[in-house]
């Protein structure tokens, strides 16, 4: 079985609601780094030297790379990427090798075969 490890990064108002969409696309589990911060195209402002921007979390999902395409449209409809600059980004890269997810290959290979 093959694995993408999904990396998306969210505002913290809205991971909980990009955890359970990606759940409900068939994602088995996910890991959330909290505090993140980042710079897109346009600088934050800021107010006598504090950054006025959104607080963001780092979630990392590794997926069966039959589900990935879905599950990561899904985490961008749930956390609204599209909708306005600076919302969240969220990729794919492909995983060359796991170990600790043989619990998850048996529960995915039903899932996978059901969906090809």
């Amino acid at each position: 079985m093959r694995f993408k490890l999904i990396v998306a990064f969210v505002e913290d108002s809205k991971t909980d609601a990009v955890l359970d969409a990606a759940r409900d696309a068939g994602a088995t589990g996910a890991t959330v780094i909290n505090n993140a911060r980042g710079e897109g195209i346009s600088k934050k402002k800021t107010f006598f030297g504090l950054s006025l921007e959104v607080q963001r979390d780092v979630i990392l999902f590794l997926v069966e790379e039959h589900l990935a395409r879905q599950i990561l449209e899904t985490i961008e409809q749930a956390g609204e990427f599209d909708s306005a600059s600076g919302q969240g980004i969220a990729v794919q890269i492909d995983v060359e090798d796991a170990v600790g997810v043989a619990h998850q290959v048996e529960q995915l290979t039903k899932v996978v075969e059901d969906k090809l």
